[in-house]
């Protein structure tokens, strides 16, 4: 079997990956100030790009800018007939910004979640969302408590399956145990930039390995049991497709110089390459595209034919530069 051969073949493993296009750049700034009607003009070129590249799951949050993207997102949905019918829609609760004195403080109480999943469903001007994510492990959370606060909103048909953010393996297990109904998604920042998920894995017995927080086992767990691994900031901020930082380190001018080689020879652009990077992993990863440029958001189209005929030696290659020395 030939290399090309084997990269194709392990894709077929992945046939269910998506992409995803995260809303978080909808709505306006992040300041208490009111969205305004041009806005709304940009979550539905935003939302268009997206249907063009061929996404149909739509990502939320109850804290992104303030409420103001799901606020906007619900407008398109208002003003355009069928747009419900044919997407998905996932929002996320359990972050409290600026309440009670408090910065940030999480918040995965029964109450909490029932209060954060109506106002989300308010401002999407929606009955329902498709996936319910917990954004942020809750200290203080019951894990019964929340079980019961999930059951009633999947038992009230106002949300269909539920995931994670966040989340190590044994969180993910401490929750299900009392959930009755399967966790289906854990969203991480993983991309070819934020490499903790992947150096965890492979720095076991290796000094280095003390470097990365990341729980290892947790890829590995998802992948087991059929929880699909959704990739926020998987565009690493733009570093290596048209964003790079002011002062970028060798390992990150030669990442983007070889991203677009890449993509040059392939006749693709710098977004399928590095999101295809993601993709070819065996473990399924579904990328967050969390750009509000239309022309970028249709850039992101190519990613999972690239992802079916990326080499071993190409994957390798675009890890060990951006990792700016050899692996062990």
């Amino acid at each position: 079997m030939t290399e090309q051969t084997a990269s194709l073949s392990g894709q077929e493993l992945n046939r269910n990956q998506e992409l995803i296009y995260g809303c978080m750049g909808l709505g306006g700034s992040w300041s208490a100030e009111p969205y305004a009607p041009e806005h709304v003009d940009e979550a539905a070129a935003a939302i268009d790009a997206a249907l063009d590249a061929g996404i149909t799951l739509f990502d939320h949050a109850d804290i992104y800018r303030g409420g103001k993207a799901e606020a906007v997102f619900g407008e398109v949905l208002a003003i355009t007939p069928g747009l419900r019918e044919r997407i998905r829609l996932q929002t996320k609760c359990g972050i409290r910004l600026n309440e009670q004195g408090l910065e940030t403080h999480y918040d995965l109480s029964r109450e909490g979640i029932l209060e954060r999943v109506n106002g989300s469903l308010k401002r999407l001007k929606t009955d329902y969302v498709d996936v319910l994510l917990l954004h942020r492990p809750d200290p203080l959370a019951d894990p019964a408590e929340v079980a019961s606060a999930v059951g009633q909103l999947m038992g009230e048909g106002k949300v269909r399956e539920v995931g994670v953010s966040n989340m190590s393996a044994p969180q993910i297990e401490a929750l299900q145990d009392h959930l009755e109904t399967a966790v289906v998604a854990n969203q991480l920042e993983m991309s070819l930039l934020r490499r903790a998920w992947l150096e965890s894995a492979v720095l076991v017995n290796h000094a280095e390995g003390l470097d990365y927080s990341f729980p290892h086992g947790t890829v590995e767990f998802c992948s087991r049991q059929g929880i699909t691994l959704q990739a926020y900031g998987a565009l690493a901020q733009g570093h290596y497709s048209g964003a790079p930082p002011e002062s970028p380190t060798p390992a990150e001018a030669a990442t983007a110089a070889l991203v677009a080689e890449m993509a040059k020879a392939k006749g693709t652009t710098r977004e399928a390459i590095l999101l295809g990077w993601l993709m070819r992993h065996p473990a399924g990863i579904a990328p967050v595209i969390g750009s509000a440029n239309p022309d970028r958001i249709r850039a992101c189209a190519g990613a999972a034919r690239i992802a079916a005929a990326m080499t071993r030696a190409e994957w390798y290659r675009l890890w060990v530069t951006a990792r700016g020395s050899n692996i062990p």
